[in-house]
C-alpha cells in the first residue's frame, strides 16, 4: 500500500522499535526463508532491517523524489536482498542488503529524474550520483590554486576522477544541465502564441503522398491479380502460399499438403514465377515494381 507523508512518520517510529538481530538469529531466519520459504522468518528479517532501508532512503531526498516513494523502493531492495541472501557465505545480512537497497533507490531516482531516460549503465549511474560533487571539488581545488577550469578541462578531469569514458561525462553534463518542459507550452505569453509542438516537423508521409501511394498500390495489385489468372490452379496456390501471405510457408509443408516432394514444389514455383514475370511485363513493362509493391 502506498505511503503518504503522514504515515511515513509512524512507519519510521515502528521500524525503530523493531528487534535487533544477533548473527546467530539472523542466520537461522535466513536459512528458514531460503530452505523452507518460511514467511514469518522473512518478516522478522526484513522488519529488523527496515530502519537501515529508511536511513538509506533519506540520503536521496535531494534528488527531488518524495520520502514515501523512496522508502517503498528501499523496501523493494530489502526484499530482493532477503530473497537472494546466502547465509553460508559468512557475512552479515545488513552488509549484503545495503547494495540491493542502494541499487533499488538509485534506479528509481534515475527513472524519475526526467521523462528522457538518464542512463542505466554502471558508468552512467556513477556519473549521475557523483558528477556534481566531483565537479565542485575539482573547481574548488583549482580556485585555491588560482586557476579557472574550462568545460573541456573539467570534463577530462571528471572522467579521470570517476573512471568513466569522456563521452559519458559530456552526455551526462548535457542531460543534467537541462530540464523537461511541455511541448504544449506557448512560445510567447500572448494568448495566440503558438505551442512548441507546432514547430515540430512531421517526418511522416503527407496526405497527398498517402493517397497517391494507395492509388498506385491498387493499380499494381490489379495487374498482379490479372497475371495470376494466367497461372494454373496449382501454380497460383503455390505462389500465393510462398509469396503473398503474411507468414510464408515452407516448400516442405506445401509438399506434404499436396503429396509432392519439396524439390517438385520448388520446380513448380520457379516455373510459375517465370510465367508470372512474362505476364506482368506484357501488361506493365516492369514486373519487379509490381512484385515489390504487392508482396
Amino acid at each position: 500500500m502506498p505511503l503518504d507523508d503522514v504515515t511515513v512518520h509512524d512507519f519510521r517510529k515502528q521500524a525503530m522499535k523493531a528487534e535487533l538481530l544477533d548473527a546467530e538469529t539472523e542466520m537461522r531466519l535466513a536459512r528458514a526463508w531460503r530452505d523452507d520459504r518460511d514467511e514469518k522468518a522473512l518478516h522478522r528479517l526484513v522488519s529488523a532491517y527496515m530502519r537501515l532501508a529508511i536511513s538509506m532512503a533519506s540520503k536521496f531526498r535531494r534528488y527531488g523524489a518524495s520520502m514515501p516513494d523512496l522508502i517503498q523502493e528501499a523496501g523493494v531492495g530489502l526484499m530482493k536482498a532477503a530473497d537472494k541472501f546466502d547465509p553460508e557465505k559468512g557475512f552479515r545480512f545488513s552488509t549484503y542488503a545495503q547494495w540491493w537497497i542502494k541499487a533499488a533507490i538509485q534506479d528509481y531516482v534515475m527513472r524519475n529524474w526526467s521523462m528522457v531516460r538518464t542512463g542505466s549503465t554502471s558508468s552512467q549511474k556513477s556519473l549521475f550520483f557523483n558528477l556534481k560533487r566531483v565537479q565542485a571539488s575539482l573547481e574548488r581545488e583549482a580556485a585555491q590554486r588560482g586557476e579557472v577550469l574550462d568545460s573541456q578541462q573539467i570534463s577530462e578531469m571528471v572522467a579521470e576522477e570517476i573512471g568513466v569514458p569522456m563521452r559519458d561525462v559530456e552526455m551526462m553534463m548535457g542531460r543534467l544541465a537541462g530540464s523537461d518542459f511541455s511541448l504544449n507550452a506557448r512560445q510567447s505569453t500572448e494568448d495566440e502564441g503558438r505551442e512548441w509542438q507546432d514547430t515540430l516537423t512531421d517526418d511522416g508521409p503527407q496526405a497527398e503522398e498517402i493517397v497517391t501511394r494507395n492509388q498506385d498500390l491498387s493499380t499494381l495489385r490489379g495487374w498482379l491479380n490479372d497475371a495470376l489468372d494466367g497461372l494454373s490452379d496449382r501454380e497460383k496456390y503455390i505462389v500465393s502460399q510462398r509469396l503473398l501471405i503474411e507468414d510464408p510457408r515452407t516448400l516442405g509443408s506445401i509438399g506434404d499438403e499436396l503429396g509432392l516432394s519439396k524439390e517438385r514444389i520448388r520446380q513448380v514455383e520457379s516455373a510459375a514465377l517465370g510465367k508470372l514475370k512474362k505476364l506482368l511485363e506484357k501488361n506493365t513493362g516492369d514486373s519487379a515494381q509490381v512484385m515489390a509493391a504487392t508482396v
